[in-house]
């Protein structure tokens, strides 16, 4: 490793050495100096992979005064301080910025954050315990595909992350944040990673004489085209035909969102509309992606599970999310944008701390759907 780089000390057996750059962050933060500069600021090359576009957000499909239901909502992709009603009534069109890449030279990885000079950039949540000091390898050209919200939630993981992963491949050695007690690995990540061809090098702390960072949050058409392949991928291995639709039970997974009479429904709409019903965290991937190949309609309380469906659904089908009335998320809607899905939505009645779904109104809301 150079020695000019002033916090990096290169004494040390094999490739290890330290750094102290983690604790000349938490310096100035706590000294109140001058905020953290982006790390993407310190590119010496920056290119767009993807140009800007303009793609459709047609409104979604729900029934008169479910919005008047919602008391709390996860900030909005584009209204991050507004109620959801403008995504769900429908933008007309959005302005998709570029997908980028940026190369950074002489990068710090410690404990899930990138550092250079002044700069930092958060790969994961911060670590309740102190940095570490020891730096375990040296890196010659690697490219982060990992995300803050992807190492915390197993769906914008497969939904995002994953996706940012092809192109990765394309820049350098592929590295992720190693798991921790914190944020461990998420249990169906393995085989996910297996039948995708994903080759990780999972890093704790690392040097970099160059690194690739990406902007991919942008759903537009070359991120549509990556998640297709993505899917197309997961296909290939299973057997299967299109049926009515697949509900993805949550139960007690996750961030809890309780949907007291989740197994009545899911049961009603198999007895009735011969949906499949998919408990993920008691299944292998084989059965998942059997389950969920061909569905038309991808349905269950919003959240991670819906992704296992998601992955697969074709062009022209639908997802219809279950929303707890203190916790709605637009997620799911994004994504259906960009793909060219329709998305539905029921907004649940209060019980207790959690909530219920009236099954007339979830009957009536697949009626509207486009057959």
């Amino acid at each position: 490793m150079k020695n000019d780089i002033s916090d990096l000390d290169t004494k040390g057996a094999g490739r290890k050495s330290w750094s102290l750059a983690a604790y000349k962050y938490l310096a100035r933060k706590r000294l109140g100096r001058k905020q953290s500069e982006n790390l993407k600021s310190l590119a010496v090359k920056t290119w767009d992979i993807a140009a800007a576009e303009v793609t459709p957000a047609p409104p979604a499909f729900f029934l008169p005064n479910q919005l008047e239901r919602v008391t709390g909502w996860e900030a909005t992709r584009f209204f991050p301080f507004e109620h959801p009603r403008r995504t769900m009534e429908g933008l007309g069109s959005v302005e998709q910025r570029p997908t980028k890449g940026y190369l950074i030279k002489d990068v710090m990885l410690i404990d899930g954050a990138l550092y250079k000079d002044t700069a930092s950039f958060w790969l994961s949540d911060r670590p309740s315990r102190l940095p570490r000091i020891v730096v375990e390898q040296e890196i010659e050209r690697g490219a982060a595909y990992c995300s803050r919200y992807g190492n915390r939630w197993f769906g914008t993981w497969l939904a995002e992350d994953c996706v940012t992963y092809a192109l990765a491949c394309n820049e350098g050695v592929p590295v992720t944040t190693a798991p921790s007690g914190r944020f461990p690995l998420f249990s169906q990540a393995p085989a996910y990673e297996d039948w995708l061809g994903m080759h990780p090098l999972r890093l704790r702390s690392a040097y970099f004489r160059e690194l690739v960072l990406f902007d991919d949050a942008s759903h537009n058409t070359n991120q549509s085209a990556r998640y297709r392949a993505m899917g197309q991928k997961l296909l290939a291995r299973v057997n299967y035909q299109s049926h009515p639709g697949v509900f993805i039970l949550r139960g007690y997974a996750g961030d809890l969102r309780l949907l007291h009479n989740e197994l009545e429904i899911a049961e009603h709409l198999q007895k009735h509309r011969g949906f499949r019903i998919l408990d993920p965290l008691k299944s292998d991937l084989s059965t998942i992606v059997e389950t969920c190949a061909g569905a038309r309609v991808v349905l269950g309380v919003e959240g991670s599970q819906l992704i296992h469906g998601v992955n697969v659904l074709a062009p022209g089908a639908s997802v219809v999310t279950l929303q707890p009335p203190n916790r709605f998320v637009c997620f799911y809607k994004y994504l259906t944008d960009r793909d060219q899905q329709h998305f539905a939505f029921v907004v649940g009645i209060p019980n207790g701390n959690n909530f219920r779904i009236d099954l007339n109104e979830l009957e009536r809301t697949l009626d509207l759907l486009p057959s």
